[in-house]
């Protein structure tokens, strides 16, 4: 186990056990530019190119233990980037999920594509990627048991809380907050948010 994932268990942010084993057996060492390989496993977010970071490792652990993904569900991940988070979802779902990932920038789409690739651990059959812009979601293969956003929006859009199933989870970045959404109902959704963080902006809605 990495110097990283035990940091981040001793620290509290890693508790469950199946994100902790994508954690640690998904090296982040293989889902950034080359020249950034030494800051890897630095707990800080690294730029991946075209004004895109990989979200730094204690934040995408406190995403994950909220947004509770389980083996066999089926998960959107939104501004999927050099593929990290894909792959950390695909890890947990296992053979019988799917993690569907939408990245607008082609250039980090393709190197997503390939990172994944070397990830001998997933099945690859459970990954798609597609290079299409993220904040309307993807309808056509909703409903999700799970959303993931990695970019922050200026809402909550609904058209993604429609894409839940009932009992479905998303977790999304607002401003400089982490919100986290219930569907309890066809309309009835359960909200919390969390202050404190940074993410790039979701570039959008036209």
């Amino acid at each position: 186990m990495s110097r990283l994932t035990n940091n981040l268990m001793k620290s509290g942010y890693l508790r469950t056990i199946s994100i902790i084993e994508a954690f640690a057996n998904i090296d982040r060492i293989e889902f950034v530019p080359s020249d950034m390989e030494l800051d890897a496993n630095a707990d800080v977010p690294l730029p991946i190119g075209y004004g895109q970071t990989i979200s730094q490792p204690t934040t995408v652990a406190i995403m994950f233990e909220l947004l509770d993904p389980r083996e066999g569900q089926k998960i959107l991940d939104i501004g999927s980037g050099s593929g990290w988070t894909t792959a950390l979802l695909a890890y947990v779902v296992g053979d019988k999920g799917k993690v569907i990932a939408l990245e607008r920038i082609k250039e980090l789409c393709d190197f997503g594509r390939k990172n994944l690739r070397k990830i001998k651990k997933i099945d690859k059959g459970v990954v798609e990627i597609y290079n299409i812009e993220g904040s309307r979601g993807y309808a056509v293969r909703a409903p999700y048991d799970r959303i993931l956003v990695s970019a922050s929006a200026p809402e909550v859009y609904q058209e993604l809380k429609d894409q839940l199933k009932i009992g479905g989870k998303m977790v999304m970045p607002v401003y400089n907050h982490l919100h986290y959404v219930e569907k309890r109902g066809e309309n009835d959704f359960y909200e919390e948010r969390y202050p404190g963080f940074m993410f790039v902006p979701l570039i959008s809605r036209k």
